[in-house]
């Protein structure tokens, strides 16, 4: 089907290949090579031997999610780390990635704050709800347990009219969660027992790119607008 056809109203557009989704990556990886590094030879230089990150930032894994693009963080900005429903397994539990990382930001390069990032519409929420539909994924349903306490808040709390709206406190109650489990970590509970990190819970809209913060405070999300005071889900430092 010539390019021509695929724009006629109606048309079945053509299904990218394996082929030609790699080449879209590397052709990417190409102008970034010869159009853009060039133009940031001297920042590149400076992070090829150091790096001190503004924040940690969790987020999930999904591809729609770009920590980056929705700050507008440069390279070196923001010590990423992602996974499937932006999880952070209590202390203990796992020595795996998502631990491992947030110590070495925390103790290693002094980060001091650690973003948990959301986001709607999100496949590990909705698979949460629908055990049933992991039962081929058995890595996936472990992983996700450590999410089934938002679910059980949720179930005994919250009389949800439908699934959307079930969907969005889910994703609220998991980013609190998170948040929680977060604070088990020595690393994390010491630094901030001593004013030095702060944590926050973020929910990112796909659709509109609003995020909501969790306040403590306050117990609930609310919008980032650089008009009202910035939510906090940080307690007050003890020493």
């Amino acid at each position: 089907m010539n390019d021509k056809a695929q724009n006629l109203p109606g048309a079945t557009p053509e299904v990218e290949t394996a082929d030609q989704a790699l080449k879209q990556i590397v052709d990417g990886f190409l102008h970034f090579h010869h159009e853009v590094f060039p133009q940031q030879q001297a920042l590149f230089k400076k992070l090829a031997s150091s790096q001190k990150p503004r924040a940690m930032f969790i987020t999930c894994a999904d591809s729609r999610i770009v920590p980056e693009l929705i700050t507008q963080s440069s390279p070196g900005d923001l010590f990423v780390t992602r996974n499937v429903g932006n999880v952070v397994p209590p202390y203990g539990q796992m020595n795996g990635g998502v631990s491992t990382a947030l110590e070495y930001a925390i103790l290693a390069l002094g980060v001091q704050h650690v973003i948990i990032c959301g986001h709607s519409d999100c496949g590990a929420m909705r698979a949460v709800l629908n055990p049933d539909s992991l039962e081929k994924m058995p890595t996936v349903k472990a992983w996700l347990r450590h999410s089934e306490v938002a679910k059980i808040v949720l179930q005994d709390n919250c009389d949800c009219a439908n699934e959307g709206e079930s969907m969005k406190r889910l994703t609220e109650e998991n980013v609190i969660a998170q948040l929680q489990h977060l604070r088990t970590h020595p690393s994390v509970a010491s630094r901030m027992a001593s004013g030095q990190l702060y944590i926050h819970g973020w929910i990112y809209n796909i659709e509109t790119s609003e995020i909501k913060a969790y306040d403590a405070e306050q117990d609930k999300f609310i919008t980032l607008n650089g008009i009202n005071p910035m939510p906090s889900a940080t307690p007050k430092g003890r020493f």
